[in-house]
This record gives structure tokens, C-alpha cells and sequence, in this order.
């Protein structure tokens, strides 16, 4: 029996998959719990229109996001913090502190997507990356200076 995955299905496959099982399985397991749809002509062509508006969608999404990424790298940001002995601060900069500083310049970004392992505690200059897609990961200059 020939079905069209709707949602995962562990051991099985994902959603979108023509998949071929047993027909008690399908009959009785997948399609009452519409984890599937028999593979018709019908759900095929609108499983591959489905599949091709996905498909448009990420391109779009991924070229925004590139397009950001462009911006992030032509923009530096340069915090003032006050400053110890040995040019360490007190405090740190943290994630949110770049996207506050982003969103002063106009580039609202989640502080989720900035990618600091740990926070920012000396002077200095340092490249922090944003992940703005699963495939676009941006670069942001971050410059920390001494204040007064």
C-alpha cells in the first residue's frame, strides 16, 4: 500500500515521504490517526506543489538572511564599559547588550541568534556570530572599549 506521509513517523519516514507499507498497517494505524494519506494522482500533485512552494519559501528565507548578513559585517558596534585593572571589566558584555546596541542601529535581531559562548569580559575587538538561517551564520564586529 501506497502512502503520503503527513507528519514524522519513527522507523518509517518524514513528512512529504511516499512511503510503501502493509495495508493492515496503513489501514489501521496511519490513515484513522492522519499521520497519512493514501497516494493518489491527486495528493501526489499536491504533494509536489506543497514540496515546490516549500522549497521557494526557504530560498527566500535563505536570501534574506544572506542579505542581513551582509549588513552585519558593514556594521561594527562598539560598546563602553567600565574598566579594571588589566583591562577587564566590570561585568561583561553579553548577547543581549550586541542586540541592543544592533536594534539602536537597525538591525533588530533576536539575542538568541547571536552566538556568544561565553560573555565578553575584556577590552578589545572580537567577531561574533549571529545564525540567522540553518545554512547563514553572519559575523558581527564587535569593538569593546574602555569608558572615560
Amino acid at each position: 500500500m501506497k502512502l503520503i506521509l503527513r507528519e514524522d513517523v519513527e522507523h518509517l519516514g518524514k513528512g512529504g515521504d511516499l512511503v510503501d507499507v502493509k495495508p493492515g498497517y496503513g489501514r489501521n494505524y496511519l490513515l484513522p490517526r492522519g499521520l497519512a494519506v493514501t497516494a493518489n494522482t491527486k495528493n501526489v500533485r499536491e504533494l509536489d506543489h506543497q514540496r515546490k512552494m516549500a522549497e521557494a519559501k526557504a530560498a527566500k528565507q535563505k536570501a534574506s538572511a544572506q542579505a542581513v548578513a551582509k549588513r552585519l559585517s558593514d556594521t561594527p558596534v562598539t560598546l563602553k564599559r567600565k574598566v579594571g585593572e588589566q583591562d577587564k571589566l566590570y561585568g561583561s558584555v553579553t548577547a543581549l547588550d550586541i542586540a541592543e546596541a544592533l536594534a539602536a542601529r537597525g538591525l533588530a535581531l533576536d539575542r538568541r541568534a547571536i552566538d556568544l559562548a561565553e560573555p565578553l569580559k575584556t577590552v578589545g575587538e572580537f567577531e561574533v556570530p549571529v545564525k540567522l538561517h540553518r545554512e547563514v551564520v553572519g559575523q558581527v564586529k564587535v569593538k569593546v572599549e574602555a569608558e572615560g
